[in-house]
């Protein structure tokens, strides 16, 4: 069983809320993370009529943070949580949106995270938040899949540390050159999920969507990756 997880900021849906629905709608994921996920005045509605737009419905995520989880039909939730990560003076609040879900037996533990543009912010929130999804996997038995735009390209001190313990999909069965940041023009490779040993790829990267939507929708593009139960043994991280 095939399970499609995604990652995509949208920018707080300033942009073209119609193109960014249709561009979710083209991914087909069975669980979106989503970042920079509205928190102003209305943030609920906001969050929900994306969902519904797309196909989809929120189960996890808290205001602060910005950070979100949404499932596609068929997709159940089994556990949803969230939490608020250490405070930096100066900085923006970051969060972390944990879900178990379960789909045709299938159930992984996914965990939406935006990461921060200053390094020792960005590391030292990657540790607290394996620390709360490894949690969760463990309690669940799912393993993890953890998802986001993590502000930092491959080989910095962060994406090392995710690795150590968690494998890159896109290299492992890549689908397009990977970039995503800038959606109109894209030079950097800073949106990317991540999967556990119990996790197989079966392939990750880009989205065939319509490229005027893509440019339209939010200034990232969206990553999916398509995964499967690894074999006895699961398969290791890369890096």
């Amino acid at each position: 069983m095939v399970i499609r997880v995604g990652t995509y900021n949208v920018r707080s849906m300033y942009d073209d809320n119609a193109a960014l629905a249709r561009v979710i709608r083209a991914m087909a994921p069975d669980v979106l993370c989503v970042q920079e996920a509205p928190r102003l005045m209305g943030w609920r509605r906001k969050r929900a009529r994306l969902a519904r737009a797309a196909g989809l419905r929120v189960v996890a995520g808290r205001r602060w943070g910005g950070v979100a989880v949404l499932a596609g039909p068929g997709t159940r939730a089994v556990h949803a949580e969230g939490h608020l990560l250490r405070p930096f003076a100066g900085l923006e609040r970051r969060g972390v949106a944990i879900a178990v879900v379960e789909r045709g037996g299938v159930a992984v533990t996914v965990a939406s995270v935006h990461l921060d543009l200053l390094a020792a912010a960005r590391l030292c929130h990657a540790v607290e938040i394996m620390d709360l999804a490894q949690a969760a996997a463990r309690r669940f038995g799912a393993p993890l899949v953890l998802a986001g735009d993590v502000n930092e390209p491959p080989g910095g001190p962060t994406w090392n540390y995710l690795t150590r313990t968690l494998a890159d999909c896109y290299p492992l069965a890549p689908r397009g050159d990977g970039l995503t940041f800038t959606a109109r023009r894209p030079g950097k490779r800073l949106d990317v999920v991540f999967a556990a040993p119990g996790l197989a790829v079966r392939s990750c990267g880009g989205v065939d969507a319509v490229a005027a939507d893509l440019e339209a929708a939010t200034d990232h593009l969206p990553v999916l990756a398509e995964l499967v139960p690894a074999p006895p043994g699961g398969a290791p991280p890369a890096g």
